[in-house]
């Protein structure tokens, strides 16, 4: 998936600008523990969180991860987008909560890492 594919099948939201709309995303990771993403996540991942602050950017950038969705509406602070936009990292957030989220996402076809 794109991620214009993710803002319409989520009715999301981009709060940062759209990095990219080349890449295309087959992988999903959902979590709000970053010790689980350090472990487990890799570039070809998008990381859906419920967690809303700048270690999320700087744990997804360490991963190689230039795909946030954030769920339950929450919108990340200036210093979080403007971390997230030096790192090249796109921001999603939708307001469907995390098991809907990966629910409908993988419906679309992305599958579990």
């Amino acid at each position: 998936m794109k991620v214009t594919e993710f803002i319409k099948v989520l009715n999301a939201e981009c709060v940062t600008r759209l990095i990219t709309d080349d890449k295309n995303y087959n992988f999903a990771f959902a979590s709000d523990l970053m010790s689980d993403v350090l472990a487990l996540a890799d570039s070809s991942t998008v990381l859906i969180t419920g967690l809303n602050n700048p270690q999320v950017i700087r744990t997804a950038e360490m991963m190689d991860i230039s795909l946030i969705i954030l769920v339950r509406g929450k919108i990340p602070s200036k210093e979080t987008i403007e971390l997230a936009t030096e790192a090249n990292i796109t921001i999603l957030t939708t307001h469907s909560i995390m098991f809907e989220t990966c629910g409908i996402l993988y419906k679309s076809g992305l599958r579990p890492i």
